[in-house]
C-alpha cells in the first residue's frame, strides 16, 4: 500500500551549527580532508556508517549531540576555522572572461563514494575534470544523469562468481539538491520518446565552485519504463541506451536553457553526450531563426570531444531502424532528412549497410576532438580515418590531451601532510604545478617512507576486515573467520592491481606459469602478495571467469596468504589500494588501454609503477621512475605475446622490484626505492595532475572555441550565416580545385642549413586565395617513397596567372641530413574555419 500524503523530517540545525549543512552539500569534502574531520568529530561510528556521507549523518546524528555541540567551544572553533577557508575557496571568481562558460557532459561521474553513479576510470576523470575545474578557477558546468540505483554492488558467491545487487539511492540522503524555478516548483523539461513525451527532473551537486546538473526520469508522471531510463548505469538494451542518451545530450541542453545558461563551449566526454550538438542546433534554428547550416557552423566552432576507447563497446551505435524511431520526426525539427542527419552517425553515409554511430556524429561536429594519451590519439587517427578519406593519418582531425587525476583527492592524508610540509599551503590549488613540485627533494626520504608505511598498514588492516565480513556471510567456520584477522603482513612488499575486469586487461597475465608465481611470492627473504580488486560487467562472462579464476588461485595452498581478492572496487578502495600498495601493477594488451588512471592515482602517492608501454606509461616512464614491461611490441600472435610479458614481468619481479624493496639501511629505510618513489612524485605527478589537463583543455580548445562562438553570434549571428554560405560554396566547387604544377629548385643535393625554394600552380575555379590554406608538405621518406614525419610551411600567393589560377610560392628548411620529399596541398581557409580538416576537403599535388 503507497502513502496518501508525503512528508519530510529534518534535523534542526542550531544557527551555531548552520555552516556544517551548507560544507554538507558542497562535495568539496571529498578531496578536502579538514572538513571531513569536521564531520567525523560528531559522531564517528555515525561517519563511518554513513558511508562519510555527511547529509546522512546530519539526518541520524541524534539531536541532543547537535545540542552539545552547539555549547563545544573546542568544536565551535574548529568549525568556524574550516568554514573560514571555505568560504574564502569559494569567494574565488574564474579566470576566464564573463562571457565563456563550458558546459561538460559525460555519463558518469565518480566525485565521492556518497554519491554512486560512476562505474570506472570515465567517470572518476569526469569527476576529477570539475575538481580540478573549480580548484584552478575554470567557469565550467557539468552535467550527467542521476541514476536512481547507479552501478552495481559487487559480491562473491562461495566457487568466486561475481554477483550484482543493486541499491536505490535515497535522493534526500545524499548531497545533491533538486532544481526549482522562480514560483518554487521543480524544474521540469521533457525529450521525446517516439511517440511519447519523457518529463525529466533536475538536480544539482555542488563540486566546489562548479554546479554538476543531473538528470532524472523517476518521476511519478512518467510511464514505468520512461521512468527507468535512468535507473541503472550502463543497465538494460540498446534501446535503453539512446534513451538514456536522449536525456543526457538533448534534455540536459534543455535544462541548461531552461536555467538560463547558455554554454559558450560545449565538452563532449565520451559520444553519451552527442546529442547535446544535435539539440544545440535545434535550440538555435528556434530561438534565433537560424538554418540548419547556419547553426551547425556555431555548434561545429565550439565543440570539443573527447573520445577514451579503442574498445568497440566504447563506441555505442544503434540499428538505423532503432535510431529511425527515435529521431526521424527529430530531423525535420532540425530542418534536414533523415537519410541525411543518418549520414552524420556514420562513417561513410552512403553506406546502407552501416549503423548509426555516436563517435562518427561526435567528431563531425567538434572543432576539436582528442584521445586521452598521446598513444590513443595515435590509435584513434588510425581508427577513425576513414571519415576524412583523403587526410593521411598524421592530418586526421583528433589531436591528444592525456588524462590526470585530481591530486589532493588521491594523495593520502598522510602523503598529503607531506606536500603541505614542503610544498606549501597552495599546493592543491595552484594552477601552475611544473614549478611547485620540484620542492618534492627536500622532503626527506625517511619521512615519505614512514608515511607509504602508514598507508599501507592501514590498507592491509582494510583488507582483514573486508576478507573477515566476506568469510563471515559466506559462513566460513571459526578458524578461518580467526585466519582473516591475521592474513597478510604490513612489512612485506605489496602489489596492487586494480581495475575493471574488461578482458584486454589481462588480470590474469600474473597467473601465466602458477609455479613460477609461487615461487616468487614465496621467497623467504623476499616476500610478495598481491591484491587484486575490480568489477566485471553484468553481461561480460568471460571478465567473470578471470574473477573466479583469480579466486580459485587465491584458495591454493601456496597462494593462501599471497594472493587476495577484494570485493566491490569503488572510491574508497581505491583511495587505499592507490596509497596503500607499494608497486602498482597494469599490463593491457597494447594499444588498448587509452590511459590508464590508475596508475596516475598510485603515482600521487609515491607508489611505483609496474607497467606495459601502454596509455599514459608510455608518455611517463623513465628508468628512474618505475619499471617497463617489455619495450611497447605488438604482436599478432598473442598466445605467443602473453608468454613473452609474462616472463619479462616475472623477470623484473625476481631481479629487480623484490630486491629493491627489501634492500634497506641499518634503520630499516629501502634508500634507493625511495628515491624512485620521489623521482616519480616530482617528475611526473604534475605531468598527469589533472590541473594540467584542465588548464590544457581550456588554453588549447575552450578559449578558442568560446571566441569562435562570441564572433559567430555576434552581429545577430551573421557571422554564422555567411560562414555557412561560404562553406556551402566550398563543399560544391571543391571538385575545381587543383595543384596543376609544382616546381622545385634544379639541384636535388642539399646541405644542412640551407632551403628549397618552390613554386606551386594552383586552380581555385570560383574560389579565392582568401578560401583556402596552401601548405608544403614535407618530411623524411623511407624507402619506398612514404613520408616517415612531415612537416607545413604555409606558401604565400604571388601572383595571379589567369582568372582562377594562381601561383604560390615558399621555401622549406633543410635542418638534417637524410632523405626528404615534398609535395603540396590545398585545404579551406584555417583562418576562417579553425579546424581545416573538420570538412574533409583536400587537393594534392
Amino acid at each position: 500500500m503507497k502513502a496518501k500524503q508525503e512528508f519530510k523530517v529534518v534535523p534542526r540545525i542550531p544557527d551555531r551549527l548552520a555552516t556544517l549543512k551548507r560544507m554538507a552539500y558542497n562535495v568539496m569534502f571529498s578531496w578536502h580532508s579538514e572538513i571531513r574531520d569536521i564531520f567525523q568529530r560528531i559522531d564517528p561510528k555515525l561517519w563511518e556508517e554513513s558511508g562519510n556521507n555527511p547529509v546522512l549523518l546530519l539526518g541520524l546524528v541524534d539531536q541532543k549531540r547537535l545540542n552539545e555541540l552547539e555549547n563545544d567551544t573546542g568544536f565551535i572553533s574548529q568549525l568556524e576555522e574550516v568554514g573560514h577557508r571555505f568560504d574564502i575557496y569559494l569567494k574565488n571568481r574564474p579566470i576566464a572572461a564573463e562571457n565563456t562558460c563550458i558546459a561538460y557532459f559525460s555519463a558518469e561521474f565518480g566525485i565521492t563514494t556518497c554519491v554512486p553513479i560512476y562505474s570506472g576510470g570515465l567517470g572518476i576523470l569526469s569527476g576529477d575534470h570539475l575538481k580540478s575545474a573549480s580548484d584552478v578557477n575554470i567557469p565550467l558546468v557539468g552535467v550527467g544523469l542521476l541514476y536512481q540505483e547507479g552501478y552495481f554492488e559487487q559480491y562473491l558467491n562461495n566457487d568466486g562468481w561475481q554477483m550484482e545487487s543493486y541499491t536505490d539511492n535515497s535522493f534526500d540522503a545524499m548531497p545533491v539538491t533538486q532544481m526549482l524555478d522562480a514560483k518554487g516548483e521543480p524544474i521540469k523539461v521533457h525529450v521525446r520518446f517516439k511517440d511519447r513525451q519523457a518529463a525529466i527532473a533536475v538536480w544539482k551537486l555542488q563540486v566546489g565552485r562548479v554546479p554538476l546538473y543531473l538528470m532524472d526520469t523517476d518521476l511519478d508522471e512518467n510511464p514505468p519504463d520512461i521512468r527507468a531510463t535512468t535507473a541503472q548505469l550502463y543497465g538494460g538494451d540498446r534501446e535503453m541506451r539512446i534513451r538514456q542518451e536522449l536525456v543526457l545530450g538533448v534534455g540536459g541542453l534543455r535544462a541548461l536553457k531552461t536555467m538560463g545558461i547558455t554554454p559558450t563551449v560545449i565538452h563532449m566526454n565520451e559520444g553519451h553526450s552527442a546529442f547535446s550538438a544535435l539539440e544545440r542546433i535545434n535550440l538555435l534554428r528556434k530561438d534565433q531563426g537560424l538554418s540548419f547550416d547556419a547553426a551547425r557552423e556555431i555548434v561545429r566552432a565550439s565543440t570539443v570531444f573527447t573520445t577514451h576507447t579503442p574498445v568497440p563497446a566504447g563506441n555505442d551505435t544503434f540499428h538505423p531502424d532503432l535510431a529511425r524511431a527515435y529521431f526521424e520526426d527529430y530531423a525535420k525539427e532540425l530542418g534536414i532528412s533523415w537519410p541525411v542527419l543518418l549520414g552524420y552517425g556514420r562513417v561513410n553515409p552512403r553506406d546502407d549497410g552501416e549503423p548509426f554511430g555516436v563517435t562518427p556524429l561526435s567528431l563531425r561536429m567538434s572543432a576539436h576532438a582528442n584521445g586521452v594519451s598521446k598513444l590513443h590519439g595515435l590509435v584513434s587517427r588510425n581508427m577513425w580515418q576513414n571519415i576524412w578519406p583523403k587526410t593521411p593519418v598524421e592530418d586526421t582531425p583528433i589531436d591528444s590531451v592525456t588524462n590526470g587525476v585530481h591530486v589532493s583527492t588521491w594523495a593520502s592524508r598522510e602523503i598529503s601532510r607531506l606536500y603541505t610540509r614542503y610544498l606549501g599551503q597552495d599546493w592543491k590549488e595552484d594552477p601552475d604545478p611544473e614549478h611547485i613540485w620540484e620542492y618534492i627533494t627536500q622532503i626527506p626520504l625517511s619521512e615519505l617512507w614512514r608515511a607509504h608505511c602508514h598507508c599501507r598498514e592501514r590498507l592491509i588492516a582494510f583488507a582483514r576486515r573486508s576478507q573477515f565480513r566476506q568469510q563471515k556471510r559466506l559462513g566460513g567456520s571459526a578458524d578461518v573467520l580467526q585466519r582473516t584477522m591475521e592474513m597478510f603482513s604490513p612489512d612485506t612488499l605489496t602489489i596492487g592491481f586494480a581495475r575493471r575486469f574488461a578482458t584486454y586487461k589481462r588480470a590474469t597475465l600474473l597467473f601465466s606459469d602458477p609455479d613460477r608465481l609461487a615461487t616468487i611470492l614465496n621467497n623467504p627473504q623476499r616476500p610478495i602478495q598481491i591484491i587484486v580488486a575490480g568489477k566485471a560487467h553484468p553481461q561480460d562472462n568471460e571478465g567473470k571467469a578471470f574473477i573466479k579464476q583469480i579466486i580459485h588461485y587465491s584458495r591454493e595452498p601456496r597462494f593462501s596468504n599471497r594472493i587476495l581478492f577484494l570485493e566491490n572496487y569503488n572510491i574508497r578502495l581505491a583511495g587505499l589500494m592507490t596509497s596503500g600498495c607499494d608497486v602498482w601493477l597494469n599490463n593491457p594488451r597494447r594499444p588498448l588501454e587509452a590511459c590508464g588512471t590508475s596508475g596516475m592515482k598510485a603515482l600521487a602517492n609515491g607508489v611505483l609503477n609496474l607497467s606495459v608501454l601502454d596509455g599514459w606509461w608510455d608518455e611517463g616512464y623513465a628508468p628512474k621512475s618505475g619499471w617497463a614491461i617489455g619495450s611497447g611490441e605488438v604482436d599478432s600472435n598473442q598466445t605467443l605475446q602473453d608468454l613473452t610479458e609474462s616472463q619479462a614481468l616475472y623477470n623484473l619481479l625476481e631481479q629487480q622490484v623484490a630486491p629493491s624493496f627489501y634492500t634497506r639501511t641499518t634503520d630499516g629505510i629501502p634508500v634507493a626505492w625511495c628515491e624512485m618513489m620521489r623521482n616519480s612524485i616530482k617528475d611526473l605527478v604534475p605531468r598527469f595532475s589533472s590541473h594540467r589537463m584542465v588548464t590544457e583543455y581550456y588554453t588549447r580548445f575552450y578559449r578558442q572555441c568560446s571566441d569562435r562562438f562570441t564572433y559567430l553570434t555576434s552581429q545577430n549571428y551573421r557571422p554564422a550565416t555567411e560562414q555557412a554560405t561560404w562553406c556551402n560554396k566550398l563543399m560544391t566547387t571543391w571538385n575545381d580545385v587543383a595543384v596543376t604544377e609544382l616546381k622545385g629548385q634544379a639541384t636535388t643535393l642539399k646541405t644542412v642549413g640551407e632551403s628549397a625554394k618552390l613554386e606551386a600552380t594552383v586552380r581555385l575555379g570560383s574560389l579565392k586565395p582568401q578560401d583556402v590554406t596552401v601548405e608544403a608538405y614535407f618530411g623524411a621518406m623511407d624507402h619506398q617513397g612514404e613520408f616517415i614525419d612531415r612537416q607545413t610551411v604555409i606558401l604565400e600567393c604571388a601572383a595571379e596567372l589567369q582568372s582562377g589560377i594562381y601561383t604560390y610560392k615558399g621555401e622549406i628548411s633543410c635542418n638534417r641530413p637524410g632523405r626528404f620529399g615534398y609535395t603540396v596541398r590545398v585545404t579551406p581557409s584555417r583562418e576562417k574555419l579553425g579546424n581545416p580538416f573538420v570538412l574533409g576537403l583536400v587537393a594534392w599535388a
